[in-house]
C-alpha cells in the first residue's frame, strides 16, 4: 500500500477498534465473594458508589465531623459510623479494605495505619505530597502485597478512554506531544478571604489544607492523561508559576507563592508533554489534546466545542464516544451517570473487581506515583524559576 493509504487505513481501523475495545477488565461474573470495606471521609467520600457492586458491603464508614459521618452512613446505607479512622481500624474487625477520602496531605498517612492493619487501600488524589512519601508508599506495599489503587477521574473520562484505545490501536502513531490541564478557579479573591463557609475553612474557622496548596502538588488530573494513554514516565520536568500579592500567596504553610504553574516534561520516551495546574484562571475542566505523527485527538473546552478526532492530511471529525457505561467491566448496577466525568462508577467497579479477581488494579501503585511525583519536582523546578530538575523512578525495581 501507498503511505497515504496506509495511513488512512490504520486510522478507520483505529477508530473502528473503539467499538470493540473495553474501558478495562471485566467485572467478575458468578462468584460470590464480598468485599467489607470501611470508608474514611464524608465530604468527596460520599459520591462514589461501592455499596451498588454486588461484591461489596459497605461495613463502616468515619468522618471527624457528625454531620459528615451521617451522610456517610445514609449515602452508603451503612448502619456503623466511627468518630476517627484510628478508631475504626482499632474497633472494627470486619474489614477487608478502606477508601480514603481525607484531607490530602494525610493520604500517606493514613494508607500507611491502613495498610499495617493488613487492609488493601483505595485512596483519592494525590497519592503522597514528598519524595520520602513515595519511597515509602512503595517500600510499603511491596513489603505488604496488599493492594493499592489511587482514583485518578481522568484515567475513566470518555476522552482518556477513546485516546487509550486509539493509542493501543495505533492510530496516533508515535505520539509525540501532549497538552494536559486541570483548570480549577478558587473563586473571587475577596471572597476568599471573607467567606469562612468556603472549603479553604475548616468548622472552626482556620484555613484548611487547601488554602494556598502548590499547583503541581495535584498533578494528577492533569497526569493521568499521559500515564492513562501512554503508560510513559516523566524523567525531567521545568516549571514555571505566577502569583499576585494575596494572602492565598504570602501566608500558607506550604511557603508557595504561586496560584498557577506551567511545567514542560520529557518522556522516557523522549517525548514531550506540557502540564498545567491553574488555582486562579478564567477557565475550568481537566481536558487534554494528544499529537501524534499519524492523529490528533482534542478534549473540548469546557463543553464549548465538541471533542475532535483529526487524522493526518485528512478533516478533523467530531467524536461521538461508544457507550463505555456499558462496559462489562461495570456491573449492571452501575451503569449511571456519575461525578467527574462519569469516572466515579468506572473507579468504584475497577477497585472492587480487582480484589475480588485477587489482581492489581490498572492504577496500581507505579502508576499512581508516576502520576503524581513528577508534580512534586516540578513545584520544586517553579521555585527555581524553571531550572530543568531530573524526576526520578518510584517504579518497580
Amino acid at each position: 500500500m501507498k503511505r497515504r493509504e496506509l495511513l488512512f487505513a490504520t486510522g478507520a481501523l483505529a477508530l473502528q477498534g473503539q467499538q470493540t475495545h473495553t474501558a478495562g477488565k471485566p467485572a467478575p461474573r458468578g462468584s460470590t465473594k464480598k468485599i467489607r470495606l470501611g470508608i474514611a471521609g464524608g465530604g468527596f467520600g460520599a459520591g462514589f458508589f461501592f455499596h451498588e457492586h454486588p461484591n461489596c458491603e459497605v461495613t463502616a464508614v468515619t468522618d471527624l465531623r457528625s454531620d459528615r459521618r451521617r451522610r456517610l452512613q445514609d449515602v452508603y446505607r451503612c448502619k456503623t459510623g466511627y468518630e476517627s479512622l484510628e478508631q475504626m481500624l482499632s474497633l472494627e474487625k470486619r474489614l477487608d479494605a478502606v477508601a480514603i477520602f481525607t484531607p490530602a496531605t494525610l493520604h500517606y498517612h493514613h494508607t500507611e495505619l491502613a495498610m499495617k492493619r493488613g487492609l488493601h487501600v483505595y485512596c483519592a488524589v494525590p497519592a503522597v505530597f514528598s519524595l520520602e512519601e513515595a519511597e515509602k508508599l512503595r517500600a510499603l506495599k511491596e513489603r505488604t502485597g496488599l493492594k493499592y489503587m489511587m482514583g485518578e477521574t481522568s484515567w475513566y473520562r470518555e476522552g482518556c478512554i477513546y485516546a487509550r484505545n486509539l493509542h493501543n490501536a495505533g492510530g496516533f502513531g508515535e505520539l509525540f506531544y501532549s497538552e494536559l490541564a486541570y483548570y480549577h478557579d478558587r473563586g473571587d479573591l475577596q471572597d476568599l478571604i471573607t467567606n469562612r463557609k468556603t472549603r479553604f475553612f475548616e468548622p472552626d474557622g482556620s484555613r484548611s489544607w487547601r488554602w494556598g496548596l502548590p499547583p503541581l502538588h495535584y498533578p494528577t488530573h492533569s497526569l493521568g492523561y499521559l500515564v492513562g494513554v501512554t503508560g510513559e514516565r516523566i524523567r525531567t520536568v521545568s516549571a514555571l508559576g505566577w502569583g499576585s500579592q494575596h494572602p492565598w500567596t504570602t501566608e500558607n504553610k506550604y511557603k508557595n507563592p504561586y496560584f498557577n504553574e506551567a511545567a514542560l516534561m520529557e518522556t522516557d520516551r523522549q517525548h514531550m508533554t506540557r502540564c498545567n495546574v491553574f488555582w486562579l484562571v478564567g477557565e475550568d475542566g481537566e481536558r487534554a489534546q494528544w499529537y501524534g505523527e499519524k492523529g490528533t485527538v482534542y478534549m473540548a473546552n469546557i463543553g464549548l466545542y465538541g471533542d475532535i478526532h483529526r487524522e493526518r492530511l485528512g478533516k478533523a471529525k467530531p467524536l461521538t464516544y461508544p457507550k463505555y457505561i456499558q462496559d462489562p467491566m461495570v456491573p449492571p448496577e452501575m451503569r449511571h451517570e456519575s461525578g467527574h466525568g462519569g469516572s466515579h462508577v468506572f473507579l468504584s467497579a475497577e477497585f472492587i473487581n480487582a480484589l475480588v479477581d485477587d489482581r492489581e488494579p490498572e492504577i496500581d501503585v507505579y502508576k499512581s506515583l508516576a502520576m503524581t511525583v513528577p508534580g512534586i519536582v516540578g513545584h520544586q523546578s517553579a521555585l527555581k524559576k524553571g531550572e530543568r530538575l531530573k524526576v526520578p523512578s518510584f517504579d518497580k525495581v
